[in-house]
Order: C-alpha cells, then sequence, then structure tokens
C-alpha cells in the first residue's frame, strides 16, 4: 500500500498559500492549511483599508487550491515530539511535516504610552479599527504617523490624499531602504501631498499621549490620531512551542529552510530565519519561500536532499496615494541602487504586481509547481560561510 503524508500549514499568507498549493503537485500528500481567518488578507493592501480605497480581502476560494482543506483556527502549541498542533478551539491536527508560515505582525512598541493611546495598522483588524477611529474624527484632525519605512510613508500619503493633515515623524531617515535619489523621489511627492516629515535622529518618539507624541529633542507634536508603523514583529508559537528562534522570534532554519531542531518542520516568509540570516520581511521574498519550503518538504517524501534557498531580490515599490508611486530598484542582494522610477507610471507598476500576485497565487493552486522566480542573489551562500567562519567575504 503506498504511504500516504499528512502536511500542516500553518499560516495563510502570501508564504502559506503559495506553499499549500505547491504541495498538491503529489495525490498521495493531504494538505492542511490552518489560518484565524476565512479570508486571504492581502496585507500590502492595508494601507488603502486605513484610507478607505480597499478592503484587502480575497476569498480563499481564488488563491487557494481545491484540494488544500482549511481549518479557520488558530495554532497555541507545536507538539514537535508527537507531531501535531494543538488548536485555540480544543483538539489536534496531527502532521508529518510542518510549514511554518505565521508571517508578522506589528511590533509590541516600547514607547510609553504607544500600546494605549497608538493605533498600529499590521493586520486586518488594526486596520478596521483605525478606519473606524479615522471615520469619527474631524475632517481637520492632525494625524501623526510613526515610522517611515514602506508602511508608514504609505499611510501618511494614502490619508494626506484624502485631505487629512498628517505629520510623518520618521525617526531616523525617510525610507531607511531607499538609495538618496529614491528618498529625494518619495520626498518630494509627501511635500506636493502637504504632508509634514520630519527626519533625522532627533525625531524618534519617546512617548505617546492621548492628544500628542513627544521626541527625543523635547518637542510636543498635537495630534488626534497616533498610527505606530514603527518596526514589525513575529508571533512567539515557535518559542512557546520550544524550537530554536533568533533574537526576534523568527524560526531557526538551514538554507533548505529546514528547522534546526526538527527535521519535519520547516518554515516559510517573514516568520523563517534560515542560517540566521532572514531575508527583508516582504511578500517579494514570502512568496518564492513558501515554494521553496513546499519543495524541501516533497523533495524528503521523495528520499531526495532538498536545495538550498535561491532568492533574490529586485527593489520595493512604495505608494504614494492612488496616483504616484516611487519604485526603487536594488541589486539581487536587496542592495538600492540609484536607479528608480517616480510618477503615475511607477503607480501603474506598483498596481500591476500587486494584482500580480494574486494571479500567482491562483495559477498556482490551478497548476502545482508552475510558479518561478527570476531574482536570484549569488551572494547569500558566501554570506552563509563567511557568518560561519569558513570563507571571508565583501559586501
Amino acid at each position: 500500500m503506498a504511504q500516504h503524508t499528512d502536511v500542516v500549514v500553518i499560516g495563510g499568507g502570501y508564504a502559506g498559500v503559495m506553499a499549500a498549493n505547491r504541495l498538491t503537485q503529489r495525490d498521495d500528500v493531504t494538505v492542511t492549511l490552518v489560518n484565524p481567518r476565512p479570508t486571504f488578507v492581502h496585507r500590502i493592501r492595508l494601507h488603502q483599508v486605513v484610507g478607505g480605497s480597499h478592503d484587502a480581502v480575497v476569498d480563499f476560494r481564488e488563491v487557494l487550491a481545491e484540494g488544500v482543506r482549511l481549518v479557520v483556527d488558530t495554532v497555541t502549541r507545536i507538539d514537535a515530539a508527537e507531531r501535531g498542533v494543538r488548536l485555540a478551539t480544543g483538539g489536534t491536527v496531527g502532521y508529518d511535516y510542518l510549514i511554518y508560515a505565521v508571517g508578522s505582525g506589528s511590533a509590541g512598541p516600547r514607547v510609553p504610552g504607544a500600546a494605549e493611546f497608538a493605533y498600529p495598522i499590521a493586520s486586518l483588524e488594526d486596520a478596521h479599527r483605525l478606519r473606524r477611529v479615522l471615520d469619527t474624527a474631524p475632517a481637520t484632525a492632525t494625524v501623526t504617523v510613526v515610522g517611515a519605512g514602506a508602511t508608514g510613508i504609505e499611510t501618511a500619503a494614502e490619508l494626506a490624499e484624502e485631505g487629512r493633515r498628517v505629520t510623518l515623524a520618521c525617526g531616523g531617515a525617510l525610507g531607511p531602504y531607499l538609495h538618496p535619489r529614491g528618498r529625494r523621489s518619495v520626498a518630494r511627492r509627501l511635500a506636493k501631498l502637504g504632508v509634514t516629515v520630519l527626519d533625522g535622529p532627533d525625531t524618534k518618539v519617546t512617548a505617546v499621549t492621548r492628544d500628542a507624541v513627544r521626541l527625543a529633542d523635547g518637542r510636543e507634536l498635537p495630534g488626534t490620531v497616533t498610527i505606530w508603523t514603527a518596526g514589525f514583529g513575529v508571533p512567539d508559537l515557535a518559542a512557546r512551542s520550544g524550537l530554536s528562534t533568533d533574537a526576534v522570534g523568527r524560526l531557526l532554519v538551514d538554507e533548505t529552510l529546514t528547522s534546526v531542531d526538527d527535521v519535519p518542520i520547516v518554515a516559510a516568509g517573514d516568520s523563517a530565519a534560515p542560517s540566521g540570516l532572514p531575508l527583508r520581511m516582504s511578500c517579494q521574498s514570502a512568496r518564492p519561500l513558501g515554494a521553496h519550503a513546499a519543495d524541501t518538504v516533497l523533495s524528503r517524501i521523495r528520499g531526495e536532499q532538498p536545495a538550498r534557498i535561491d532568492v533574490g531580490f529586485f527593489g520595493q515599490c512604495i505608494g504614494l496615494g492612488r496616483r504616484a508611486a516611487t519604485v526603487q530598484m536594488a541589486a539581487k542582494d536587496d542592495t538600492p541602487n540609484g536607479f528608480y522610477l517616480g510618477g503615475r507610471a511607477a503607480a501603474t507598476i506598483k498596481e500591476i504586481a500587486i494584482r500580480g500576485i494574486l494571479k500567482e497565487l491562483a495559477a498556482e493552486a490551478r497548476k502545482p509547481g508552475s510558479f518561478s522566480w527570476l531574482f536570484t542573489d549569488d551572494k547569500r551562500q558566501q554570506l552563509v560561510r563567511a557568518e560561519r567562519g569558513d570563507a571571508p567575504v565583501t559586501r
């Protein structure tokens, strides 16, 4: 009798859905996806939920293969010894292999008052809550966005385009990932939208109150609504389950994405730390990592040695309202360069890319194994060897 394999995927985001779909290549593999929501969240549109221009919700039937069993629940613990995951509603789902794709969320702010008075937007529920707050706030109310990464910039631009008075407290450089040329492009668009940008080390927020934020230089910025986008964290499920994690809480895995503790556990997306050198948290890396995690499991089922990850980047797209964007180009190792595209053309590219992600997931659902990625990083293995002390490397 042919042996049957049960695979559980925790997390129905970009990495988890890609992995689940890809696993359906084999008829002798049963795939169960555990996700706390009954719908797929197009997370890179959450700033548009806050701005009221999109709902960021997609029916799982549009992106998930028919053969995948969807369990709407939350995993509270992984029992590696017994090969099972415990659910919040009770009961356990057993597995032969587990793909850990729990994603990321808002990092718990340690700034006094931030947890009480600032609004994160890292989840759909966060975005809905903030939208309700904005709907009840006067149109003239000042909104302070804390954090000037892609999420902070996109949120500030979206609300400013809506007519809100917005201050962006960077706490450092505007768009720290960006090349100076790309940064200037973003700054010009924000200025055109009327966003007050406060950058530099003195703009780090040190306290949040109900109607103001305090900066490192002692200034207080009055504001009706404070939005917190300064940093992302990951769920502590791996740590609570006794698995090895990095300082942030990402599951420690090798270059095949296999857990350093337990071979049947494989990780993908924002919650994975391959060789202690995690890739940038992004949907750009989540999809190929999800596909690679599935390939690792399929290789082990066939009795083959899994391949090492080879995932590169093209850069970063930052939306600046609905009519403009900046596309920052980068080397495959994610080092930004001086090439960028701005304005309406960049906005069109970003929108095509956003829609294309759903098309990729749907295509993998229809034809598992068809997804491939163009960008690979030739330097990663050098960095891994250097981290282990095997060879010198320059980056």
